[in-house]
């Protein structure tokens, strides 16, 4: 097995030419980070060229898939843009579903935020009961971005992908399985383990009927996808110039409850 690290993100490819790549910031449930977010870029543009890669797995720790952005990182840091973490959070979405190979997510805990978008944006999602999915966007005077918005309604539908971005409702495992945002619920085991066993299997079918399958299906269920993230694109730089979203920020960061005036 080769392995390669960096500070916010772990990447390995094993003998079955499964890469794995993990979030590893856990004091902070793998929120993200520019950091993170072009070092995942990385390695699934790393991957399409790879021969030795033929199926990935996307996960973060038991505790948590991902928490979506890291508001904290981006209060503290006056050079990091929301703009340029979302370019890059955008081209991974992009790069998941046109991947030349099939991906997989292990979801534990959290995958809120753009961590449910990425978790969505695989073929294939394997969960355990105390994973679940959300989108509390509108909590903070903002709406879903990195592609959310179409993601999970094509999962799981117009009016279920309604009450998750306007009620910020935790969906956990089963129900998520019964919602179609989950492909496998793990009841006894690890969604890791389960993952790079799914993902093994994947590594051993033909590449090309692979391929073929994931870009057809993907064209039918997402076929504006990168339309559809530009719309979010411009519908949130709007809201992030709006005092709504400025309080929202700061009655998160204050743990307490915002005061919204409509501007």
């Amino acid at each position: 097995m080769t392995d390669t690290a960096e500070k916010a993100v772990l990447v390995s490819t094993d003998e079955r030419g499964v890469m794995t790549i993990q979030l590893n910031r856990p004091h902070r449930l793998n929120a993200l980070v520019l950091e993170s977010v072009a070092t995942v870029r990385r390695a699934l543009e790393d991957a399409q060229t790879d021969d030795a890669v033929r199926a990935i797995v996307l996960t973060g720790d038991e505790r948590s898939f991902s928490s979506g952005a890291d508001l904290q990182a981006k209060a503290e840091s006056e050079g990091e843009s929301s703009g340029s973490l979302l370019d890059d959070v955008n081209e991974i979405i992009m790069l998941l579903k046109d991947s030349s190979v099939p991906t997989v997510a292990a979801v534990s805990g959290a995958a809120a935020g753009v961590g449910c978008s990425l978790a969505l944006a695989t073929d294939y999602v394997v969960v355990d009961e105390k994973s679940f999915f959300m989108l509390a966007f509108t909590k903070i005077g903002l709406m879903p971005d990195g592609g959310a918005s179409a993601l999970v309604a094509a999962s799981a539908g117009r009016h279920r992908a309604m009450r998750m971005a306007l009620t910020a409702e935790r969906v956990y495992g089963a129900k998520a399985l019964e919602w179609g945002l989950a492909s496998e619920l793990v009841e006894d085991g690890s969604p890791l383990e389960r993952a790079q066993e799914v993902a093994a299997t994947f590594a051993a079918g033909a590449p090309l009927s692979m391929a073929a399958t994931r870009q057809a299906i993907n064209e039918i269920a997402l076929p504006t996808l990168r339309s559809d993230l530009n719309r979010e694109v411009v519908g949130q730089t709007h809201l992030l110039g709006t005092e709504d979203a400025q309080e929202g920020a700061a009655a998160f960061r204050e743990k307490r409850a915002p005061q919204y005036k409509g501007r």
